[in-house]
């Protein structure tokens, strides 16, 4: 597959997972109806990064309710990886592991091999943020290739209280496409 890249504005693609309860994980769809839905992508257990960033996620889970927004994230890793893993965490949220190369492509997420078999079993995903508002279009698409390279949280709720605020008419920003 060619590079593909999700365009704000853009519908976000059907996708599923399974969770780590074991249930069907919609990624695309938020819990309840008129919320937005915050995916978070993550590289998986073997990424220090990752772990603290999930507990942050934790940490303004209530303030992303306050505001309609429902969160989950979502990894490579395997089940038998992903379980401790999050059990050590105990997020607040949901949390989906074995997305395919397929999906992360799909998504446009940039793609790492391990560098030993000790890191990851497999090709793993680059962290990846999206939002998507209550039309399921992509509000919001922050994707990066080193697992230092995220939005901090606390910017990214409160851009989120200002650009679902009605009186502030946001649009979806980035949608210019020019063709060469």
């Amino acid at each position: 597959m060619k590079n593909f890249k999700l365009l704000p504005g853009q519908i976000f693609p059907p996708t599923s997972v399974t969770g780590i309860d074991g249930q069907e994980l919609n990624l695309h769809q938020a819990d309840k109806p008129g919320n937005w839905r915050l995916i978070v992508v993550y590289r998986g257990a073997h990424c220090p990064v990752c772990t603290r960033y999930l507990g942050e996620l934790n940490d303004v889970k209530a303030s992303l309710e306050e505001l309609g927004v429902d969160l989950v994230a979502v990894s490579a890793d395997a089940q038998d990886v992903a379980a401790p893993h999050i059990e050590s965490i105990a997020p607040d949220f949901p949390v989906g592991y074995g997305l395919s190369v397929e999906q992360m492509q799909q998504l446009g997420l940039y793609i790492s091999h391990p560098r030993s078999p000790q890191e990851a079993a497999g090709p793993f995903s680059e962290p990846g943020l999206f939002v998507i508002n209550a039309e399921g279009a992509l509000q919001v698409v922050d994707i990066a290739n080193a697992p230092f390279a995220r939005p901090n949280l606390a910017s990214l709720v409160m851009g989120l209280g200002f650009v679902k605020d009605p009186k502030n008419n946001y649009p979806i920003r980035g949608t210019l496409v020019t063709t060469a």
